[in-house]
């Protein structure tokens, strides 16, 4: 997901990721020096654009534009179980684990048949393959535990097992889904040492 455009030079790096306004920015991390923007078309739209931005020297060099699905509804402030919307925020990226061997990520990984995705999507598209990676999005969870792990702090009303994990094709129940290539590559990407966080939301709500 890294790299940069041929030609750009770090004096024309932004001092932060474009798109994200100062309410929005201030929920970063001083230390985060990894910061993947998922920016959803429209509040209520199931479809998003993937980012990872990385700070060197004076500004935020961006990877690839990927495509990506969020929930169903789109997105909300306030998170609740069942909702079919993904929550907006700032959240940590602690945690990977799936189905499939640890492609080579330095987070922890948790491998276990226990990833399982099974049945069909809301077009009807098979989910099978879907939790082969996945990396926990640190919204309602104990961070340091398998993605598995099912402990809510803010309470189980409030929903969890908010993932990276792989695209099967259509919205998700309030994940955020990238092909298959692209979530290996961000696995490889990621540094713990670096303080990686995703920043997600509709596109006006990332821009407050």
């Amino acid at each position: 997901m890294t790299g940069h455009t041929p030609g750009a030079t770090w004096r024309e790096a932004p001092r932060r990721p474009p798109g994200l306004g100062p309410r929005t920015w201030a929920g970063v991390p001083r230390r985060s020096r990894q910061v993947l923007v998922v920016t959803g078309r429209d509040r209520d739209a199931p479809d998003s654009t993937a980012v990872l931005y990385e700070r060197t020297g004076p500004g935020w060099r961006a990877g690839a534009s990927r495509p990506a699905h969020n929930a169903l509804r789109g997105w909300t402030d306030h998170h609740r179980e069942g909702d079919l919307r993904s929550p907006i925020g700032v959240y940590a990226l602690t945690d990977a684990g799936g189905r499939l061997p640890d492609p080579g990520t330095r987070l922890p990984y948790h491998r276990s048949a226990g990833f399982v995705a099974s049945g069909t999507g809301f077009g009807g598209e098979p989910l099978a393959g879907s939790f082969d990676h996945v990396i926990a999005i640190d919204y309602n969870r104990e961070p340091g535990t398998s993605p598995l792990d099912r402990t809510r702090p803010l309470g189980p009303e409030r929903g969890g097992g908010i993932w990276l994990h792989i695209d099967h094709g259509g919205p998700t129940r309030g994940c955020v889904s990238l092909g298959a290539g692209p979530m290996t590559e961000l696995l490889r990407a990621l540094d713990p040492g670096l303080g990686p966080v995703v920043v997600m939301g509709d596109a006006a709500s990332l821009a407050r």
